[in-house]
């Protein structure tokens, strides 16, 4: 960075030229900051000097860019070796930094597979996340929806079983799912393992795609059967046909022409971008999700649709094609990214007819109405923020509302939850649960719950964001209860040194209706809301929001507690040991009275980790 104090004050183009000296035109990223050294925007260049003279020019910039430019106080710089390089590098920055100017993809939830697993018998199933498992792997499917679906019907057509390998290996008798004819058995011998792997290959053959020759082989079955006389195994084949075509019909389009891509198509209104992918596997149609970008103050399409593309792609695995509705700034560029990233080729394509124009042209379709929609949508909400600001005396229409709430019975298991809302609705990416870790808390004692989740909640947050550049700061809380939880939480937050962010306790009111809710505030007498005022039931729903996640966070909590063994607590005893154990015994307390030479005997027990357990549970006798 230059350093002449006769630049430190300038800012702008001024600014920018003053670093042109110190750069050559190698490949790399470079950050703009603003005065408080906040990160402005993330660039990629394939010749750094070039890229930042244009920058350093005052005529000819959008006026997205020339607000940028304005507010750049300095710049920071990093050379690599390739474009590409800079170009990973970018949109890993870009998702770390998430600049104000930068297009961000705020939605990055991985997609989830279905997994045919590696056993004698195999299980079919969901998986989300990292390939660990050993199995083959079909998908990305869209939603966890449209994997259900899928399972619930290839169920159906080929009988496999969906159980734990545990519970597998210690059946004794079919389980209901053979009863109602989703499953085959081969938990106790109902199926033979050569016929079994047959109904394994169909359903392998089918997610590849080949869904017409398992049909026709099934057809013919049912033909023989019914020749044979054999009427009930022709009306179970038949009952499989029917649901095979269900699951197609289920899928919706399915291309003839295009075996493996990603559809993916950009609408821009308003400010807003909307991003539509359709998944296209094995010639099917497994789904679509729809994404809303931040458009980084007006960004032009080609740089959402880029921007998208690189940050989408960061941990997932690319189709061989990619079919877009736009072109791209650097499509080539793009393209070798992706190709380097799996170590095969990816065509990036804008096609103009045929089938593929077709798919895109329906993808831009969805994408133009979700739009609509969400901007309807963020309409009303936004009618909601600016009547709860004049309702509760805000200086604004607040972005960022936190709700916080406590569950328990009796102070067991008890946890804290805090939910999110704003312009968008609920924020269920930024909810947050807070498991009590008080010891020296009194059994029921919310007010001691609500002092440890809130000076976690903002310990944290100080110590992140002190200058609070991000959006993570709320600008109203809202707490269940009445004026005794407002002014205590208004004592934590002072003891916090965060005494500026509006707060409102919700009250049941009278008879603990709803509809007669009393509203809180420090210094100010309770008031209450007409039955019928919009806002009224939009705090309803927050409130309601934050019990029921409250609420599902504790019995998730109380199911563990009360599924957990002392087993778990033993040094070396992890889930297939504890299970052997348990199918030996029968149960904890049995093992905990076993003899040494008992649990030698157990198959996967060794003598080293027979003794451990000896003596765990000797010694704490």
């Amino acid at each position: 960075m230059p350093d002449d104090s006769s630049t430190e004050n300038l800012r702008g183009h001024a600014r920018i030229a003053a670093y042109l000296n110190q750069i050559d035109n190698s490949p790399g990223v470079y950050r703009m900051l603003d005065d408080k050294g906040a990160v402005l925007y993330v660039g990629k260049a394939r010749a750094l000097k070039k890229r930042v003279s244009n920058y350093a020019n005052p005529a000819g910039h959008s006026p997205r860019i020339s607000r940028m430019i304005s507010e750049t106080a300095s710049m920071m710089f990093l050379t690599t070796q390739t474009e590409t390089e800079a170009l990973l590098l970018e949109q890993n920055l870009i998702k770390q930094l998430k600049p104000r100017y930068n297009v961000l993809l705020r939605d990055d939830k991985s997609f989830p597979n279905i997994l045919v697993t590696d056993h004698d018998y195999p299980q079919i199933k969901k998986h989300r996340g990292a390939k660990k498992a050993k199995g083959s792997y079909y998908g990305p499917f869209a939603s966890a929806g449209a994997v259900n679906r899928t399972l619930n019907q290839l169920q159906k057509v080929f009988l496999l079983r969906n159980c734990t390998d545990a519970m597998f290996e210690s059946r004794t008798r079919p389980c209901l799912l053979y009863q109602i004819k989703r499953c085959s058995a081969p938990c106790v011998g109902k199926i033979s393992e050569d016929d079994y792997a047959a109904l394994v290959g169909d359903a392998e053959r089918f997610l590849q795609g080949k869904s017409t020759k398992v049909q026709e082989q099934l057809a013919r079955q049912m033909d023989e059967a019914a020749e044979a006389m054999e009427f009930e195994r022709a009306a179970v084949l038949r009952d499989r046909i029917r649901a095979l075509t269900q699951v197609q019909q289920g899928q919706g389009i399915n291309p003839r022409t295009v075996s493996e891509a990603d559809v993916i198509a950009l609408h821009l209104e308003g400010g807003q971008a909307c991003v539509q992918v359709f998944f296209i596997r094995a010639n099917q149609n497994w789904g679509n999700r729809d994404f809303y970008p931040r458009t980084g103050s007006g960004a032009e399409g080609p740089e959402v649709l880029q921007a998208f593309i690189t940050q989408f792609y960061d941990g997932k695995e690319p189709p061989r094609q990619i079919l877009l509705s736009h072109p791209l700034e650097d499509p080539d560029l793009v393209a070798q990214a992706l190709c380097e990233k799996v170590g095969r080729k990816v065509d990036i394509l804008v096609p103009q007819r045929g089938e593929k124009a077709e798919l895109v042209d329906g993808a831009l379709r969805n994408a133009r109405e979700s739009l609509t929609r969400r901007m309807s949508e963020s309409a009303a909400q936004s009618k909601l923020l600016a009547g709860l600001a004049e309702a509760f005396d805000l200086d604004a229409p607040p972005r960022r509302i936190e709700v916080y709430d406590n569950s328990h019975i009796q102070g067991a298991h008890a946890v804290g939850a805090m939910i999110v809302a704003g312009p968008d609705g609920f924020i269920k990416s930024q909810y947050r649960k807070f498991n009590i870790r008080g010891d020296d808390l009194t059994p029921g004692d919310d007010f001691g719950m609500m002092k440890e989740v809130l000076t976690r909640r903002f310990t944290r947050l100080l110590k992140e964001d002190p200058d609070r550049q991000s959006e993570a700061w709320p600008d109203l809380l809202l707490i269940d209860g009445g004026a005794g939880q407002v002014s205590a939480v208004a004592e934590i937050m002072e003891d916090l040194g965060v005494e500026d962010i509006a707060m409102v306790g919700v009250a049941k009111g009278i008879d603990r209706d709803a509809g007669k809710e009393e509203f809180h505030r420090v210094g100010q007498r309770p008031f209450a809301l007409p039955r019928t005022d919009p806002v009224l039931y939009f705090v309803q729903r927050l409130r309601d929001e934050a019990h029921r996640f409250a609420i599902g966070t504790h019995r998730a909590k109380r199911a563990k507690a009360i599924s957990a063994t002392p087993l778990d607590d033993v040094p070396g005893v992890g889930a297939t040991r504890k299970r052997a154990l348990l199918a030996h015994f029968g149960s904890a307390k049995a093992v905990s009275r076993a003899g040494l030479a008992d649990l030698k005997a157990v198959d996967g027990i060794s003598d080293k980790v027979a003794e451990t357990v000896y003596d765990f549970f000797h010694e704490k006798g």
